[in-house]
């Protein structure tokens, strides 16, 4: 019964309220970092965006880790992708400004692709060699300009919850820049909707900010890093997810 009447809920109040602020954060985001901020437009308003989502959706996210970051220091965020609801935990909660590094598909949703573009988001293209290098020169014009960036660098959500190898674009432009790596492990979202799902579950995420793992210095270092990371995020899954 309880299931039933969360059903109906998310029909006729949780699905309408998500679509109509959708639209709006997109439009205000657009037309906000088009005037010349997006510095603030494409963070601000999505972050608000993101927090009335899970709301509405009968999420709620608790973080831990916070102190481990420093609000004024970029960084190269990576983190496990359990499901769609990462994005509104990370947007949400994170409370650093930061820009994703994303699908090229995501440029084709309504409004949504317009103000990622707008806001200077990252769209990953790897069709080609050419391609490849565009995507990679956007994010270092990102990162020279003192953003940070929240890469999933699992490429795409899991199946079943536990994590897969991690690729290295991230670590790349991390030792690029020299850029510190901040493992975030989420935790709930593969219950709250997983990949199979197409409606989700009312449930808590939880996100764990971890120490930061210094950048590395050269190619062999590169392997040290992600090793780093991708255990750092490990550790704080439950049991059945690892």
């Amino acid at each position: 019964m309880k299931l039933v009447l969360y059903r109906i809920y998310q029909l006729l109040v949780m699905l309408p309220v998500m679509l109509v602020t959708t639209v709006v954060t997109g439009l205000i985001t657009t037309i906000g970092s088009l005037c010349g901020g997006g510095r603030w437009w494409g963070f601000y308003p999505p972050m608000i965006w993101a927090r009335i989502c899970l709301a509405v959706s009968l999420v709620r996210v608790k973080v831990t880790g916070r102190e481990n970051i420093d609000p004024k220091t970029s960084y190269v965020f990576v983190a496990n992708h359990q499901g769609a609801y990462d994005i509104f935990a990370i947007y949400g909660y994170l409370n650093h400004n930061f820009r994703w590094m994303m699908k090229r598909e995501l440029l084709k949703m309504p409004v949504v692709g317009q103000a990622c573009a707008a806001a200077g988001h990252i769209f990953v293209d790897n069709s080609s060699p050419a391609a490849i290098r565009r995507t990679m020169s956007k994010a270092e014009r990102t990162l020279r300009g003192g953003m940070s960036l929240v890469v999933f660098p699992e490429g795409s959500r899991t199946f079943t919850g536990k994590m897969r190898a991690f690729h290295k674009g991230a670590y790349q432009l991390s030792m690029e820049f020299g850029l510190p790596v901040v493992p975030v492990t989420i935790d709930g979202a593969f219950d709250v909707m997983p990949r199979t799902s197409m409606v989700p579950h009312w449930g808590t995420i939880k996100i764990t900010i971890h120490k930061p793992i210094s950048a590395p210095v050269d190619e062999a270092d590169r392997r040290r890093v992600i090793d780093a990371s991708f255990e750092a995020v490990h550790s704080a899954l439950p049991p059945r997810h690892q």
